[in-house]
């Protein structure tokens, strides 16, 4: 026999329709720079509406909650006022963390004290479908809080960006991975587990916390984009899951939005990246040593031609078109608002100016886009890949601010290389090339050295972006050669 719930008024059915539908217009909003800031709107007042009226229906312990609100909120402004763009990567991988723990503690309270969240039938014992709801709940939130933190550690270098790779980690992930699932359906027909009782919940707990770890550990740097969309898909669906043990339709229409579409993110970012889907969300399944990240120059030094601040200058003011393409190493440095600078003044000069972005540069999806737009680059300025790659071939210069990987030839020639098959912006086809680099010493983060440096055509910046950029246009303002 079933536990009766009380009908949800008619009321709140239709505000949570409405929080429903605004949520659907953020993601829509958020599909484009120019309709970003809408989006985000539409998201805050879809939320509000949504707490408001989960509030509204559960006034008991309304001071407490307002207060842990209040409190979290703070938190969070705190964090918003200080963090810099360049730490954004890191920050969304520690919200999903917290979005991951969140689920877990609903679902061990609702374990513990059914009868508050109204899941338990005539005899006190935990519904079945709700011991399913509650594992799966459980199972993904702490997948996602210990997966967030070692994507956390390795975006923030607080751990190494390179793949980690255990021993026989495929044979623990999928040994580990059948015992949640197993256990999971064992709880549900578990008879002390309907009663709130027996060690079975808090092994799937310990198992899904493992399973985190070791998904992730063997993730390189290369593949970071996608593993903070997927673990966005991962926080959505844990919120959706728990949604069904809180019988909220707003937590489940919102978890299934955010779950659905960080799939479909992970899926474009994969293909982008010529990887598989499948691997990377089994955290490298089918990879080995020599996949990515694992292949480094051969550390031969080999010639190449330097460059100054003055004869960047020089070239790009004589220039009729420059397309600039930035990558992480932009982001490091902060060099976005000298870049934008530069921008300007060589239009000044005439100079037709375009940014061209990779959809997987930086370390997280949109990454350039954000920083861009931070230092109010136009966004009609802004191409992606598959809208400006055609043009390298016409334009006089192409400025690479700290990109690699996304630019590298070898992607569509060496079959061996881990970056093979991976769209990348055809920089060599310019008619020169100002490439922006720390030292010649380093590689991508997929360890492979890049022949655009060593090319004819190439001329090679060695220095910290943003003082190369914020020296370049020192040279501009000086009026030139």
């Amino acid at each position: 026999m079933e536990h009766a719930v009380a009908a949800t008024p008619a009321w709140a059915v239709l505000a949570y329709l409405a929080a429903g539908v605004l949520f659907i217009l953020a993601l829509r909003g958020l599909s484009s720079p120019e309709s970003s800031q809408a989006g985000n709107r539409n998201g805050m007042i879809g939320m509000a509406l949504a707490v408001g009226t989960t509030l509204a229906l559960h006034p008991t312990g309304l001071l407490l909650i307002i207060g842990a609100i209040a409190i979290g909120g703070g938190i969070g402004w705190v964090i918003a006022q200080r963090i810099q763009m360049t730490a954004m990567p890191e920050l969304v991988a520690g919200f999903h963390s917290l979005v991951g723990m969140a689920a877990v503690l609903v679902g061990c309270a609702a374990y513990l004290n059914p009868g508050a969240f109204g899941i338990t039938d005539a005899t006190g014992a935990i519904l079945a479908v709700s011991r399913v709801e509650m594992g799966l709940g459980v199972a993904i939130g702490a997948i996602t809080f210990s997966g967030s933190i070692i994507a956390f550690l390795k975006l923030s270098g607080r751990m190494s960006g390179s793949p980690i790779l255990l021993p026989g980690r495929h044979i623990i992930n999928l040994g580990v991975l059948a015992g949640i699932i197993v256990l999971t359906g064992v709880f549900a027909f578990d008879a002390a587990a309907g009663m709130g009782q027996g060690p079975l919940m808090w092994i799937i707990l310990g198992l899904s916390f493992v399973i985190g770890v070791t998904l992730i550990i063997p993730i390189g740097g290369a593949d970071m984009p996608v593993v903070i969309s997927m673990l966005n898909s991962y926080s959505g669906w844990a919120a959706a899951a728990m949604g069904f043990t809180l019988q909220n339709t707003a937590m489940i229409i919102t978890g299934a939005l955010v779950g659905s579409s960080g799939a479909i993110l992970s899926y474009i970012m994969c293909k982008a990246m010529n990887r598989s889907f499948i691997s990377v969300i089994a955290g490298g399944f089918g990879a080995d040593s020599g996949g990515a990240g694992a292949a480094k120059g051969d550390g031969v030094q080999k010639p190449f031609k330097a460059g100054s601040a003055d004869d960047a200058a020089f070239i790009m003011q004589n220039a009729e078109t420059v397309i600039i393409v930035p990558g992480y190493g932009m982001a490091v440095s902060q060099a976005q608002h000298a870049l934008r600078e530069m921008g300007d003044l060589l239009r000044k000069e005439g100079v037709s100016v375009k940014y061209a972005i990779h959809p997987v540069a930086g370390r997280m999806p949109g990454h350039m886009n954000v920083l861009l737009a931070e230092a109010n680059v136009p966004y009609d300025e802004v191409f992606e890949l598959e809208d400006i790659n055609s043009e390298f071939g016409q334009c006089d210069v192409a400025f690479v601010i700290g990109a690699n990987d996304v630019t590298n030839p070898l992607a569509k020639t060496d079959k061996t290389s881990p970056i093979y098959g991976m769209p990348i912006l055809d920089v060599e086809k310019a008619k020169t090339v100002l490439f922006i680099k720390r030292s010649m010493g380093g590689v991508g983060y997929a360890g492979v050295d890049n022949p655009v440096f060593y090319a004819d055509n190439t001329m090679m910046l060695l220095a910290d972006a943003k003082k190369m950029v914020e020296n370049i246009v020192k040279a501009l303002n000086g009026g030139g050669h």
